[in-house]
């Protein structure tokens, strides 16, 4: 298998093979359930409890050709983080290499939003002809500027920047390690092991010439199954780097010229690249999708190109284990995912749900903008018109103050409002992507019922969320989880819905599998846990922190 690098030459391949507001975290500090403890967080500061946090945005790019470079690199970064917003809103973070120098990187980092965050002056002073950069959703008990990433350690080899997409699942073992070798930590959080732990060679290696940086990583790998997704930088180079599960995304990018046009991307000349979590970001700095990285991959980027140094191979018996609520929910719909856009896999996730819960009905709607695919796949595959019910406020901040009981119980009306004309006199079909704790849902109906709705029926474009993630995704206590109170017969009471309906987890599976590119089927999978109980990595150690 062979790589191309940016002057059209080729470098070998080293081998061995919804309803509820989600947002983003990355903090070892979450909510789990574990068989007869429960292990968990406060909720973020500010944050409606509602729904679940999920992980983090990790971005990269490098500069192709001598320095220094007439590209604006900490500007792409700070685009590409802007594109991954969605991932992350809590802290950000931007570490840049002039690529000369292995002593000092510039960095800018802190809480809050990107363009906040990043303005003309701090964007002049992060000088570089590469750099990586971070976006942050943290718990409560993480939410300080020390947590903020990229993180940056000096090693006897010179700085060090690692910014991090997941969790590890045996933090514990990986803490008792590096603090066992008198290694002193400044958070609690994983992505900080991370970091420590390839300030080390491993035994085996020799180092005489300087650090092996890819076999620092790869011995990491092997410590660490998942979950992460992984962007480093030394001094000149960048490496991507992908657990072998697969578990959290991550795809590279093209930088090429302006009026390079869509031609075939092979044939267009490469004025840099870039690595992101997702890729909805490339075409707004002038970046072309080239693929994903692949499970256990260690990319190195370099101004000569890119190529893959190693890749580490997950047991034999065990299967990828992708996050399938990337599809659900997390990732922005205009991203690429196993060679499809992720819109297509919420359509065909809409329409596998009428064909699993159909219903006479005159209107089929959405949860905006959560639902709003699946709403368009499940009114194609039925028949029915599709049609907006709903007009979401977007200027609503998450601390509201509601001052009275009965401005509480309306609170739904803060966030929405409905569109009369289009629901009085109507059965409608309500499609959202998930349902969480199940007390925002309640009120939408209400609100449309009060607008002259005569039934609202509720269809669900994914599986009940049943048991917690502990590999990046945030997720409520398994009995704050409603699909373990109720189920669908009795939610659809609960919520006064004239009925409701789940999408199964073969057919979610079947809908993400329907448009995507054909692969070897054991690099396919997807990880389903918090549907099915069935952790890819068995469960992770007890915190003692």
């Amino acid at each position: 298998m062979m790589a191309h690098n940016n002057n059209g030459n080729f470098s070998n391949k080293l081998r061995n093979d919804g309803e509820e507001e989600v947002k983003p975290s990355c903090s070892k500090t979450v909510s789990k359930i574990f068989p007869d403890k429960i292990y968990k967080s406060e909720q973020p500061k500010g944050v409606d409890a509602t729904g679940m946090t999920c992980e983090c945005g990790v971005f990269g790019a490098i500069a192709c050709g001598d320095y220094p470079t007439q590209l604006d690199i900490a500007q792409m970064i700070c685009l590409g983080l802007v594109a991954l917003q969605h991932r992350g809103q809590e802290s950000a973070g931007i570490v840049t290499s002039i690529g000369k120098s292995s002593k000092n990187f510039s960095v800018h980092k802190g809480m809050g939003m990107i363009n906040n965050l990043f303005n003309d002056e701090a964007i002049r002073k992060l000088k570089g002809n590469l750099g990586i950069g971070h976006t942050r959703y943290s718990t409560s008990a993480a939410s300080e500027v020390v947590n903020c990433q990229p993180f940056v350690v000096h090693t006897a080899h010179g700085a060090l920047a690692i910014a991090h997409n997941g969790e590890l699942v045996n933090c514990e073992s990986l803490r008792r390690e590096v603090l066992e070798r008198g290694v002193g930590l400044s958070t609690h959080s994983d992505s900080e092991l991370i970091a420590q732990s390839l300030c080390c060679a491993p035994e085996d290696v020799s180092e005489h010439d300087g650090p092996n940086w890819p076999a620092r990583i790869r011995h990491f790998m092997t410590l660490a199954p998942l979950s992460y997704s992984l962007v480093v930088m030394h001094k000149d180079k960048i490496y991507a780097v992908r657990d072998s599960y697969g578990n959290r995304p991550l795809c590279l990018g093209k930088i090429v010229p302006m009026d390079a046009g869509y031609a075939n991307i092979d044939d267009q000349l490469a004025e840099g690249w870039v690595v992101s979590s997702e890729s909805c970001g490339f075409l707004s700095i002038g970046a072309r999708y080239v693929r994903e990285v692949e499970p256990g991959e260690i990319i190195e980027l370099s101004r000569n190109g890119y190529r893959t140094v190693d890749i580490v191979e997950r047991p034999d018996y065990k299967r990828m284990a992708f996050c399938i609520f990337e599809y659900v929910y997390f990732a922005r719909s205009d991203s690429m995912f196993e060679g499809q856009m992720v819109y297509s896999a919420r359509l065909q996730c809409g329409r596998q749900l009428a064909r699993e819960s159909p219903l006479e009905a005159d209107l089929v709607s959405s949860v905006p903008e959560s639902g709003t695919a699946a709403a368009h796949g499940y009114a194609r595959e039925s028949g029915l018109p599709f049609g907006e019910v709903l007009c979401k406020n977007r200027y609503v901040g998450r601390t509201f103050i509601q001052p009275s009981n009965r401005l509480r119980q309306l609170g739904v009306a803060k966030k929405f409002g409905a569109l009369a004309q289009n629901v009085e006199g109507k059965r409608i079909v309500l499609i959202d992507d998930s349902i969480v704790r199940g007390n925002t849902i309640g009120p939408i109906i209400k609100l449309l019922r009060d607008a002259g709705a005569i039934e609202v029926h509720i269809r669900i474009a994914s599986p009940p969320l049943q048991y917690p993630c502990y590999m990046g995704i945030n997720i409520p206590t398994r009995e704050e989880l409603i699909a373990n109170k109720l189920n669908a017969e009795q939610l659809a009471e609960h919520v006064g819905a004239d009925s409701l309906a789940y999408l199964s987890v073969e057919g979610l599976i079947k809908a993400v599998q329907m448009n995507k590119a054909h692969v070897n089927p054991i690099k396919a999978g997807y990880c389903t846990a918090c549907l099915t109980g069935e952790y890819p990595g068995g469960l992770p150690e007890e915190l003692s922190w």
